[in-house]
């Protein structure tokens, strides 16, 4: 059913509405429209039918099917709330989908003065238009005033726990104190109880929930060929990073960073600092880094490994390779407007959404 449905993916796909092709050092890269018309899209994700989910952040979930045709997914919380950057941020399909119908997402919720990033769940309905059962696995505390820096991103973990990226909620020094969830990447088991395994279990005073901090706003993760977790995050003005997320670290937001105030104004103490991590890449100027892939190599496979990085300012794809990390070249066009997702599907080719655009485009070596 997988195979036939992927087959008829590419069926839909073969005659375009709308092509483009980029340049890349890989080889020209066909930009193919998959489907166009939405607001604010944030992430999608794939389903083992060969369809996609699709959030917009204004707060409506769409089902895009395999032959083209959309339908609105009702029964999102009726806590969810858009303000500034935040709404209905990532869409999740967990691995046991085919068997659960569990669908994750990450969304803003309406708190006492203000909202926080939480992760609600819910079951697919088996004709694919509602949610039910819906029901909340994590929200965070004590609650953020506020419509900056909700980070949103989700991770299934290769044990199946979940990671979430929560920004500082333009709470600088919130990100030091793990007593809130501002500023951290958390982790969480399906059901939202907490892993007796994350680093703070026990720790007076510490958010359980937490597995690192000190992150500004980390709108980036994916996990590596092996099972490690990585996050970009927004800097300030320049110091946009790429961190290796290791439990129990803290990535030293606000105390250290390579960029500064948007004033001009130095950032903390400096760019390193004893018991704080250095990121593996940093941006300088700000590029605002976006969803993230970390390419398997099924087509491209001299990026096996290497890092898609989309970039919200300057309207481009940022492919990051080596040890150390560096960035390659940077991929261009009009398909690639205000970059909000990367996401790699079964077959190897990278779905993008440009925010710009209101649009999901496929991407594959060009012939």
């Amino acid at each position: 059913m997988f195979r036939a449905a992927l087959v008829a993916l590419s069926i839909c796909l073969a005659v375009p509405a709308w092509a483009e092709r980029l340049d890349s050092r890989g080889g020209p890269i066909q930009a193919d429209l998959v489907a166009d018309g939405f607001f604010a899209p944030w992430s999608l994700g794939f389903l083992p039918d060969g369809g996609v989910l699709v959030t917009e952040r204004g707060g409506t979930l769409w089902h895009l099917r395999a032959d083209g045709s959309r339908d609105e997914v009702a029964g999102l919380p009726g806590d969810l709330v858009e303000i500034g950057q935040g709404g209905l941020l990532d869409v999740l399909i967990p691995r046991d989908f085919a068997t659960t119908l569990e669908v994750l997402f990450s969304h803003a919720a309406r708190q006492p003065g203000g909202a926080g990033t939480a992760i609600s769940a819910g079951t697919l309905s088996a004709d694919g238009t509602r949610l039910q059962d819906v029901r909340r696995l994590f929200e965070m505390a004590p609650g953020s005033s506020g419509g900056r820096h909700f980070g949103g991103r989700l991770v299934e973990g290769p044990d199946g726990r979940i990671f979430l990226s929560i920004g500082d909620r333009g709470d600088r020094p919130s990100a030091q104190d793990v007593g809130r969830h501002n500023g951290s990447i958390i982790r969480i088991n399906r059901d939202g109880s907490v892993p007796a395994d994350n680093p703070l279990v026990g720790r007076d005073g510490a958010r359980p929930e937490i597995w690192t901090w000190g992150h500004r706003n980390p709108q980036g993760m994916a996990l590596d060929g092996r099972g490690r977790l990585w996050t970009n995050a927004h800097g300030a003005r320049g110091g946009d990073e790429v961190n290796l997320i290791r439990k129990g670290r803290n990535y030293g937001w606000p105390v250290i960073s390579y960029g500064r105030h948007y004033s001009g104004a130095k950032i903390g103490e400096g760019t390193a600092k004893p018991g704080m991590e250095q990121p593996e890449f940093y941006w300088d100027p700000s590029i605002a880094p976006s969803g993230m892939v970390i390419y398997s190599g099924k087509l491209w496979p001299d990026w096996k490994g290497d890092f898609l990085v989309g970039s919200l300012k300057f309207d481009m794809i940022s492919r990051l390779s080596g040890s150390p990390l560096r960035e390659i070249e940077r991929i261009e066009g009009n398909a690639t407007l205000r970059v909000r997702d990367l996401r790699e599907a079964p077959d190897g080719s990278i779905w993008m959404i440009s925010e710009a655009n209101g649009a999901i485009y496929r991407l594959t070596p060009a012939r």
